[in-house]
């Protein structure tokens, strides 16, 4: 009787030693079943706490590569054309709008005479006065041709030259300085060298946009080597990208940001080192640019000859930047994922 009372009461608490019979209380109470012992002479299986997810490797690749993408620069998407030029032409308008309005309460109130600041209207007529007697675009185009054939040469030197003193330690040990001189010093100051050595010819303003273009692209190429990372030069070498190969392919390609800058440098000390040669050679077989223009307005004491010559100046240098090398560096950092919206 005692045996029967205590086997009820195992029965009741679910105890019993039958497995079937603790699978199916655990199906009817919804409990976890419990594992069951491992047969003799094999090792437990290994049991994982509550809550705890499978292995799922390529899960987590995932969602890393997500997270990573995440953190990715957003490059700027194309505008419409529109919108484009209103965003880039209204600034500037309003800047001249504001200058013009300036000077012409400086001219009304006489804050110089008017022989000494004419108006705007007395420059607007002076340069419609050359632009009538024809020869206002062949002062433009002497100029500009100049300056475009001093720039090429000025690349032609400097990039090679760039190149070797980035790359040949000695070499930068003894030309780097003077590189660096030779840029700090206006380009003025070889006029009269120039003049001694090559007259009052072509060969005279050439040199002077020389001596004062190549300095400025030959730092710029270095200053962009300097910034390549090691590890693009040893990719290179993997590869088998040595001597011109490797300059083509990995170095000026990966040095394309500072050598950009470099060129608008470049391009900018040659056009003020041009304008500097011609305001001093003047001769009547070189014909007339703007720099000649400038001085001969001097020479008249005519104000608003001078500043119309002065204004040409600034139009000829700031539509060189935004037709050619804004473009050309909008490029460049488009291309590297650096343009990003504001």
């Amino acid at each position: 009787m005692a045996s029967t009372e205590t086997g009820t009461a195992a029965e009741a608490a679910g105890t019993t030693d039958d497995p079937a019979d603790g699978l199916a209380a655990d199906a009817a109470t919804g409990a976890p079943a419990a594992e069951a012992p491992a047969p003799a002479g094999q090792a437990p299986a290994a049991t994982k706490p509550d809550g705890a997810q499978p292995d799922r490797s390529g899960g987590d690749l995932a969602g890393l590569e997500a997270g990573l993408d995440a953190l990715d620069t957003k490059v700027s998407d194309r505008q419409p054309w529109l919108r484009t030029l209103t965003a880039k032409a209204v600034p500037p308008l309003v800047a001249v709008a504001l200058v013009l309005g300036l000077w012409q309460l400086a001219y009304h109130f006489e804050l110089k005479d008017h022989y000494l600041l004419p108006s705007p209207v007395d420059v607007a007529r002076s340069l419609q006065d050359k632009w009538l007697e024809g020869t206002l675009l062949d002062y433009v185009w002497t100029s500009v041709s100049r300056g475009a054939l001093g720039f090429l040469a000025s690349v032609a030197i400097g990039t090679p030259l760039g190149l070797l003193v980035a790359r040949v330690k000695p070499v930068r040990a003894a030309i780097g300085p003077i590189l660096s001189g030779l840029q700090s010093l206006p380009s003025v100051a070889w006029v009269p060298a120039a003049i001694i050595w090559f007259g009052l010819s072509d060969a005279t303003i050439y040199a002077v946009v020389l001596l004062g273009a190549v300095p400025s692209i030959a730092n710029g190429l270095v200053a962009g080597v300097d910034q390549i990372s090691p590890l693009y030069l040893r990719a290179g070498r993997t590869i088998g990208a040595r001597g011109l190969t490797g300059v083509r392919h990995i170095l000026l390609p990966a040095a394309l940001p500072g050598y950009l800058a470099g060129l608008k440098q470049g391009w900018a000390f040659s056009w003020r080192s041009l304008m500097a040669a011609e305001l001093i050679v003047n001769a009547a077989d070189l014909g007339t640019g703007l720099g000649q223009l400038l001085e001969q307005g001097r020479e008249l004491q005519d104000m608003s000859w001078v500043l119309s010559a002065i204004l040409l100046i600034l139009i000829v240098g700031i539509g060189i930047e935004l037709l050619i090398f804004a473009p050309l560096e909008r490029r460049v950092l488009r291309s590297r994922g650096l343009l990003v919206k504001s």
